[in-house]
């Protein structure tokens, strides 16, 4: 088998997935009890589009690995998984919310406590690319991770304070941004990274500061205005729905834009 027919093998196998993930998923959508998305219910559209959104980036991501140098494989690859689980959960959270007017919490924690973590590995798989990366790195992100979504969990199911869970998570946040600007991660990416990483790297942890600044926005939104509980949950859900649509699929992008880049520098020197 030559690298063409290897190549559209692989493209075949990739849409194939995606077919059967997004088939799987309309027939349990067309299944769900009062699971017709009417034209003025605006949560539940976005929750379809960004369902789309994410499906797409997946099929984009999967497609592109053909195209960089192996050691950007993980990075491209791990940003399709980004994507599919969270399209599948989006599925799921869209049924649920066109049956019961409910919000999805678990579902929604279900697919951040996967997702939000394989998006803190990016920042290691980048700098791995390129240079050798001390595996405290990747610990001190996926601990700053839990926390911060272990505190948004409990305030959101009712299991502790809303405030207390509030700042909770905001504190998980704040040590994340720390060690992607001023800890290890940061200074690794200074010293080691070609300008094109080092891009990336600027622009992923920008969308860690202001991209993910919508989350605790929506949850103070939701839970710490006082207003009425239909509104705060429709308020609560479209922003979640935008920030997760921009923060996965970009984050995707940016790490897809730099090997490229670096995969072409290679291929022109080769």
């Amino acid at each position: 088998m030559n690298l063409n027919q290897k190549s559209l093998l692989a493209k075949a196998s990739v849409f194939t997935l995606i077919g059967l993930a997004t088939t799987s998923n309309l027939f349990a959508a067309a299944d769900t009890a009062g699971g017709d998305l009417k034209s003025d219910d605006f949560v539940g559209v976005t929750f379809w589009i960004i369902s789309m959104a994410l499906v797409a980036a997946t099929a984009f991501f999967f497609l592109e690995t053909q195209r960089v140098t192996a050691k950007w494989k993980t990075s491209l690859t791990v940003s399709g998984l980004v994507t599919l689980v969270a399209a599948t959960h989006y599925f799921y959270m869209r049924d649920v919310w066109v049956a019961t007017g409910a919000s999805p919490t678990v579902f929604r924690y279900i697919d951040w406590m996967i997702t939000v973590p394989l998006l803190m590995v990016e920042f290691f798989l980048i700098l791995s690319a390129i240079t050798k990366v001390p595996a405290g790195v990747f610990w001190r992100l996926m601990i700053g991770t839990l926390v911060m979504l272990l505190g948004g969990y409990l305030g959101e199911a009712g299991y502790m304070n809303v405030m207390v869970a509030f700042i909770i998570g905001m504190l998980g946040w704040a040590y994340i941004i720390y060690e992607i600007f001023l800890g290890e991660a940061g200074k690794i990416n200074a010293a080691s990274a070609p300008p094109s990483v080092q891009k990336a790297f600027s622009l992923m942890r920008w969308i860690v500061v202001v991209g993910w600044a919508i989350y605790p926005v929506g949850y103070a939104l939701g839970y710490l205005t006082g207003a009425n509980p239909a509104d705060s949950s429709d308020m609560l859900n479209i922003t979640y729905n935008l920030a997760d649509v921009v923060n996965k699929i970009a984050f995707g992008v940016i790490i897809w834009t730099a090997a490229v880049s670096e995969s072409d520098k290679a291929a022109a020197k080769a």
